[in-house]
């Protein structure tokens, strides 16, 4: 979809519990949207199965990490389920140089730090149909249980109480009609009045 360069709105954060969906949502509408990027997190996580460089985060060791955060090459940071993620802060500058929208998929801590650093921008929460749910798709998604499952597991009962905080809401029970709801809401922010 080549549209105008102009965005009504210049981010859009998406947040979800781990296993619910956003990077995939995140990763196929910035795809299909030429109006959209999607902002490249850093992590200290370790590669899961059919992941790679870049894809969907660049990976670094905790040391590097570090280093970055030390340089202030980061918007925000946070520590997630034993981990450290960041959002750089030089792929914002250049896609809003370009004229574009910035999407990105952040937990629930890193949203309510860019509402506050950036008030207009949107949010949008992707909700697991239910706990249960939740918990088979990321045993799935893993080809495992996790060993830190039951920490996930707490922490997405904590975020789904915080969804209310949130401009739109996503209930992620069907990956392509509720894909389909999660477009046009991006499709909506998008569009210029």
């Amino acid at each position: 979809m080549n549209k105008s360069a102009t965005v009504k709105t210049k981010m859009i954060i998406v947040a979800a519990p781990s296993g619910a969906g956003k990077s995939s949502f995140v990763e196929r509408v910035s795809q299909e949207d030429s109006r959209l990027v999607d902002i490249i997190t850093y992590t200290t996580r370790p590669m899961r199965r059919g992941e790679s460089q870049g894809n969907p985060y660049h990976f670094v060791t905790a040391e590097e990490f570090q280093n970055l955060r030390e340089k202030n090459f980061f918007v925000e940071f946070a520590r997630v389920h034993m981990n450290w993620y960041g959002t750089p802060v030089d792929q914002i500058e250049k896609a809003w140089a370009h004229g574009k929208c910035v999407i990105m998929d952040l937990d629930v801590q890193g949203t309510a730090t860019f509402k506050e650093l950036y008030p207009d921008s949107k949010s949008i929460f992707i909700l697991p149909p239910s706990i249960d749910e939740l918990r088979r798709r990321v045993v799935k998604r893993d080809g495992k249980v996790p060993p830190d499952l039951e920490v996930r597991m707490e922490n997405a009962q904590k975020e789904i109480a915080r969804s209310k905080e949130f401009d739109f809401k996503v209930v992620n029970d069907e990956f392509e009609s509720s894909y389909t709801v999660f477009k046009k809401i991006v499709e909506e922010l998008l569009s210029s009045r």
